[in-house]
């Protein structure tokens, strides 16, 4: 069985965008890419109605262009557990109210088991001050919490194993 991997809005971003002539954010959409290419078959992927929305969003042409990488991949379940995690989240750690949506990203991977978050959102979601709040309150909630990782950090992970 494949490990579960939760994508998040921002990778589609990074995987639809014009090539950045900033260096770290060029260099974040090759490897983005460099993981959809190469090594996302290894996984099993599912999105949300969050991402779906969140990728709509916008200029409609480049709502297209990331709604294009979501062909085929399944959503998850949503529950009242979804907006009762998010709520906590945004209640116990030091989150701005702009979050929420990250906050529902982060509940939808735990409630649905989901092993990985694959995210480029630093600020709010892999963030590693943020992450031990977000993993004790998940298992207080009584959820495994998704492990929240980058794509290279994801791809160094399957590499070790």
């Amino acid at each position: 069985m494949k490990p579960t991997v939760y994508v998040e809005t921002s990778i589609f971003g990074y995987l639809a965008m014009r090539t950045s002539g900033l260096l770290r954010i060029a260099a974040n959409q090759q490897i983005t890419r460099d993981w959809w290419d190469n090594h996302r078959e290894r996984y099993e992927l599912f999105v949300s109605r969050f991402v779906v929305d969140e990728c709509s969003a916008g200029d409609p042409v480049a709502a297209q262009e990331r709604l294009v990488f979501l062909a085929g991949i399944p959503l998850l379940q949503m529950s009242d557990a979804v907006n009762d995690l998010s709520k906590t989240f945004l209640a116990r750690v030091p989150l701005p109210k702009k979050a929420s949506v990250d906050t529902l990203h982060i509940a939808t991977a735990a409630t649905n088991s989901v092993e990985f978050l694959l995210t480029w959102n630093c600020k709010h979601i892999a963030n590693p001050v943020l992450r031990k709040h977000i993993e004790r309150i998940c298992r207080e909630a009584g959820y495994d919490p998704p492990i929240i990782c980058t794509p290279p950090e994801i791809m160094e992970l399957y590499d070790e194993f």
